[in-house]
C-alpha cells in the first residue's frame, strides 16, 4: 500500500505548526518506502514555505532547513508518482464536480492518487471528504 503525501501534512511536519509532534512521529511509524508525493507536491511545498516567509511565519533560516529537510525525505524515502497528461485530464473532471469544492492542486492529488492507487493522506477535512466521495482511499493521521 502506497501513502501518498499531501503538501500541508509535510508542512505540518517539517515546520513549526500544532501538529508538528504528530505528524513527524506518524511519519517516522511508517514503513520505508511506503510514503510517495508528486512533483506537485514538491511545487506546492516550495511554495507553501515561501509563503509562511513573506507572512512572517517562518524565518530565513527555519526555511532553509524545512526545504533542506524535504529535499533529503523526497530522494532518500518517498518515491515520487509520474503525473502524466491524463491525471490532468482525469483532476479537469474532479475539478467539474463543482459540489466538491476542489481548487486545481487537490483536484490533481486525488487524480494522483486515483491513477496510482495509493491512499491519500491528508490533515485537510474537505479534500478528505472529497477523496471520499469519488473512490479514492484517505487517511487522515
Amino acid at each position: 500500500m502506497s501513502f501518498y503525501l499531501d503538501t500541508p501534512l509535510l508542512v505540518a511536519a517539517l515546520t513549526r505548526e500544532t501538529r508538528t509532534g504528530d505528524m513527524q512521529a506518524w511519519l517516522a511509524a511508517q514503513e520505508a518506502g511506503s510514503c510517495v508525493i508528486s512533483d506537485w507536491v514538491v511545487t506546492e511545498f516550495s511554495s507553501a514555505l515561501s509563503i509562511k516567509l513573506r507572512t512572517g511565519q517562518l524565518a530565513l533560516p527555519d526555511r532553509a532547513a524545512s526545504l533542506a529537510m524535504f529535499t533529503r525525505l523526497a530522494a532518500d524515502s518517498f518515491a515520487t508518482l509520474p503525473i502524466s497528461p491524463t491525471i490532468f485530464r482525469m483532476a479537469a473532471r474532479y475539478a467539474d464536480q463543482f459540489a466538491l469544492g476542489l481548487h486545481a492542486g487537490d483536484a490533481l492529488h486525488l487524480a494522483i492518487c486515483a491513477d496510482h492507487g495509493a491512499t491519500l493522506c491528508t490533515l485537510d477535512r474537505k479534500l478528505a471528504e472529497a477523496g471520499a466521495a469519488i473512490g479514492v482511499a484517505v487517511l487522515q493521521p
